[in-house]
């Protein structure tokens, strides 16, 4: 029996993979590849289970490669375990991580609390048993989203969504937005301009975004003018990169003038392009926080020391959607002022829409797997995007 370890599937990223088998389990052990990057969190793999005979091997070509283990038909059960946890962003408390996995022709689900051991030299692994696939196995740090999800979403809306390029990647790959409506120079309808992935990996953010244009759909039109881009960061998401303060430069850290980089300036112009054509209301960006954050959704606005205009104009929509959110989803904490430090000084999507256009643009972190206990499914994220979306259309009625 054979066992492959292949990340040259969608948005795959592992290495320091390393094989072995022991009292009738495989053990697959693995780190998050930083892709070029300061910070690592984001995985996704495939472990193939191929018929094969002779001695026991590894093969390993590079630190990206596939990884081939011969062993006997004994195996029953695997051991994922995850290497340098302590090196993801926020992965200082790995016994809160919980990835996902999925069976051949099966659908993803989380993997169960797993078990943290600490080496002699103080550094730890988490690691997960799972059944052995009879072909193969899929392991990701949360659920995957891409264009397929997207496609589904649009197909599933059944003519409410359409889908359009904008322009290019800085890797020539197509920037596709959604829009139920283009409205008109000068138009006068409410609108809303949405986005998802400017750090790749932050795969809850795209779940959210999808709950929250799902919950616009039963609106029909009285839905407000909305215009989403549900994968910036393109190459990001199907390269496999975790996305954050990635080189040349983040895509949310880039939105200076000169933009940093191609994909802003895409943004950018149709931003402007959608402001002419609705009365602009609030932009919204939804990401996900650091590797091991369980407290729940929760938003950053404006620090008021530095710009209280800012703080005073998106605090009601933090209220709005925070109320939305509670009980089960929200933070304690709900609405926070982001004092971290940043590897770049240049703006972000939401002081762009504030400094340049005038317009509110709140952001949502939502967890990575749980929120308190509760282990977080496709449905929950789409249930927090559509109680935010609940909370958006709260204020808009309140501004009407």
């Amino acid at each position: 029996m054979r066992f492959v370890v292949d990340t040259q599937i969608p948005f795959g990223n592992a290495c320091d993979v390393e094989l072995g088998a022991a009292d009738d389990v495989l053990t697959v052990s693995f780190s998050p590849d930083p892709h070029g990057g300061p910070e690592t969190l984001w995985f996704c793999w495939r472990l193939l289970r191929e018929a094969q005979t002779g001695a026991a091997v590894k093969v390993y070509d590079d630190a990206r490669s596939i990884s081939v283990f011969d062993a006997d038909a004994s195996i029953g059960s695997v051991r994922l375990v995850l290497k340098h946890s302590m090196n993801m962003l926020g992965g200082h408390a790995p016994q809160m991580m919980r990835p996902v996995v999925r069976y051949e022709g099966g659908a993803w689900r989380r993997l169960p609390v797993g078990d943290v051991r600490v080496l002699p030299d103080g550094r730890p692994e988490v690691s997960w048993v799972t059944a052995v696939p009879d072909h193969h196995l899929d392991v990701a740090y949360c659920y995957p989203y891409g264009m397929d999800d997207v496609h589904a979403l649009v197909e599933e809306s059944r003519g409410f969504w359409r889908i359009d390029t904008i322009g290019v990647s800085q890797g020539a790959r197509p920037l596709i937005r959604l829009s139920n409506d283009y409205g008109k120079e000068g138009g006068r309808r409410p609108g809303l301009y949405l986005m998802a992935r400017q750090h790749s990996g932050e795969t809850p953010g795209s779940w959210v975004m999808d709950g929250f244009l799902r919950h616009m759909v039963t609106l029909g039109g009285d839905a407000p003018l909305i215009w989403a881009v549900p994968l910036s960061n393109i190459d990001g998401v199907e390269g496999g990169d975790y996305g954050k303060d990635n080189f040349p430069y983040d895509l949310n850290r880039a939105w200076g003038r000169p933009p940093m980089r191609h994909e802003i300036s895409v943004f950018e112009r149709d931003m402007w392009r959608w402001r002419g054509r609705c009365r602009p209301m609030l932009g919204v960006d939804f990401h996900a926080p650091g590797a091991c954050e369980t407290a729940g959704v929760y938003t950053y606005i404006p620090d008021p020391e530095v710009d209280r205009a800012a703080h005073d104009a998106l605090l009601p929509w933090a209220t709005w959607t925070g109320e939305a959110l509670t009980p089960r989803y929200a933070a304690e904490e709900f609405a926070r002022v982001a004092r971290y430090p940043s590897r770049w000084e240049t703006p972000n999507f939401r002081v762009f829409g504030w400094s340049q256009l005038g317009l509110a643009c709140i952001t949502y972190e939502t967890p990575y797997a749980m929120v308190g206990e509760h282990a977080l499914t496709q449905e929950d994220y789409r249930e927090i995007g559509k109680r935010i979306a609940q909370g958006v259309l709260h204020g808009l009625d309140v501004l009407h």
